[in-house]
């Protein structure tokens, strides 16, 4: 059977209004950007957007079907159930990968995944929110730029900074360094993702060979020529032999699939031609496959971390590299810091997060007409005003035309009326609004977007739960729950939501409740923790925090 990956676009509607058409045509979004389509991989090695194609298929039908005032419930990527709700109930409700606390473990997980039963939904494929590589695109900038102003007068103009990974969610590292100033070079085992990051835009140069990466890195230095090269190969073969030739960057992270020693990362030895052997040995021996991948991630932290001593930035960019690692006998895998502890956390406690909005039409035009929009609705925003014109500039279309912008609590309830207005006025199509499982109120895991709480309440996961629960009494069109993420299953928690604007002012009434509840529960959880920043932004904005009146 030939499948179409494309998503719908245009006027015609393939299920009974646009509030299910949106969700749809999301759905097909993910496949139309995904790593492997064929096999329902959006990215991350595993995260999925359906269990199996029979899923797949009945969640499609399901959709068209669905009436106005029935909810859709999918578990671990297959339609279970249809009821009658409310008509401002969601329309879809979604978890992903949860297992009871004793059993929440890879092992568990993979037998019941082997027998069908459940499949990994990462944090945007399986809420059918992945909008491609740009979805992170911003928060990856924002994090080098507030690098730069921590470590080095505000610019990476003439820094050298290297990282692995070259993924659906990595690929946005070549990128996000250019734009921020600095000189990415990235290592990527396989030389499809780096190529296929090459057409889009995303990156500049592809190279199989160290050296001549080092003398283009050597060369754009000279020049301060913002840059980004991708060169096949492994981490964990590269950065030791760096490391111990004393070639140190200015700034080193990581965004492999360090999650997942046996569907994700790749042990050492393998890249490039010899990745078909690589498979063959990870289906022929998985447990000595998984020993090699352990072993590698640990000496990838090592180098890493010997780098650091030498004078590197390290930090890490969410995908449990250290955590592997530690659990491989490397104890001081932690010497670094995880990105938010290090550079976001400020940006939580106001609310901000990755507010994210894609045009249904599939018309290039809405979206532009909302940035001059929304640049109009915040003149005093020099950092969004920044931000949107190096999105013009560098970000290509990928799939549904979409924009993703940091906006904070106040800002995205205004800035989604504003849209819903365009949508009811005919100068734009129906809009679908989301943002990435990582932001401010959505999600518990300890060695990510909670490491490091000052009140020590790392791993407490009552607070994505009450997030989607809040979400979905405040109305969301979609609510997802997920296990794992970019960190691996048991470790940790985390919400998503999906708002769609069909011009309506019952939409209204839904945008004023959920674009204040969702951003709304980051300030309420930093509150909560005891952050200065967080409190004054309750006071400041009016979020009722009972237990600090």
């Amino acid at each position: 059977m030939t499948r179409e990956y494309k998503a719908p676009r245009g006027n015609e509607l393939h299920c009974k209004n646009w509030r299910i058409e949106a969700i749809y045509r999301m759905l097909h979004n993910n496949l139309e950007n995904a790593e492997r389509p064929d096999d329902l991989v959006i990215y991350g090695g595993t995260g999925k957007a359906a269990r199996n194609w029979d899923c797949f298929d009945a969640i499609k039908s399901s959709l068209e079907n669905l009436e106005h005032d029935e909810t859709l419930l999918i578990q671990s990527g297959k339609p279970v159930g249809v009821f009658k709700t409310f008509e401002n109930s969601p329309r879809v409700l979604i978890c992903n990968s949860n297992l009871v606390g004793n059993w929440s473990n890879w092992e568990h997980f993979n037998k019941l995944e082997a027998q069908g039963l459940m499949m990994y939904g990462q944090m945007t494929a399986g809420s059918w929110c992945y909008i491609g590589t740009q979805g992170i695109i911003q928060g990856t900038y924002e994090t080098f730029a507030e690098l730069a102003q921590k470590h080095f007068d505000g610019t990476l103009n003439g820094k050298f900074c290297l990282s692995g990974g070259m993924g659906g969610m990595s690929g946005a590292q070549p990128l996000s360094i250019k734009m921020a100033g600095g000189i990415g070079l990235v290592i990527e085992v396989d030389p499809k993702r780096i190529q296929r990051r090459l057409d889009a835009g995303f990156c500049d140069y592809i190279t199989q060979d160290f050296d001549e990466s080092m003398e283009m890195v050597k060369n754009a230095i000279a020049e301060n020529e913002p840059m980004s090269i991708g060169l096949v190969g492994n981490c964990a073969d590269i950065l030791p032999d760096m490391a111990a030739r004393g070639i140190i960057p200015d700034v080193v992270t990581d965004q492999t699939s360090a999650h997942d020693e046996l569907n994700g990362y790749v042990p050492a030895g393998y890249y490039g031609s010899n990745l078909s052997e690589c498979d063959d040995f990870r289906a022929s021996d998985p447990q000595k496959y998984i020993g090699q991948s352990m072993d590698s991630m640990k000496k990838h932290c090592m180098a890493m971390v010997d780098m650091q001593k030498q004078g590197s930035v390290a930090f890490d960019y969410g995908n449990n590299l250290r955590g592997q690692a530690q659990k491989a006998g490397f104890e001081d895998a932690f010497a670094y810091p995880g990105f938010v502890l290090a550079y976001v956390r400020p940006l939580f406690c106001e609310g901000r997060g990755p507010f994210r909005w894609i045009a249904q039409s599939g018309n290039p035009e809405d979206i532009l007409a909302t940035d001059k929009a929304i640049l109009e609705m915040f003149p005093d925003n020099q950092l969004l005003k920044n931000w949107i014109e190096l999105a013009e500039e560098y970000l290509p279309w990928e799939g549904l035309p979409a924009r993703v912008c940091w906006l904070g609590y106040g800002e995205r309830h205004k800035f989604a009326k504003k849209m819903n207005q365009m949508v009811r006025n005919g100068e734009i199509g129906p809009i679908a609004i989301t943002r990435d499982h990582l932001d401010s109120g959505s999600v518990a895991s300890p060695y990510r977007e909670t490491e490091g709480m000052q009140d020590g309440t790392d791993a407490v996961a009552d607070w994505p739960l009450l997030n989607a629960l809040l979400n979905c009494a405040s109305g969301a069109d979609m609510v997802a729950l997920h296990n794992g993420g970019g960190v691996g299953i048991g470790l940790s928690q985390h919400s998503g939501m999906m708002v769609v604007l069909d011009g309506s002012e019952l939409t209204d009434q839904r945008i004023e409740r959920v674009f204040k509840s969702d951003p709304g529960t980051g300030v309420m959880r930093h509150a909560d923790a005891g952050y200065e920043l967080a409190i004054k932004t309750a006071k400041e904005k009016g979020v009722k925090l009972p237990m600090l009146q």
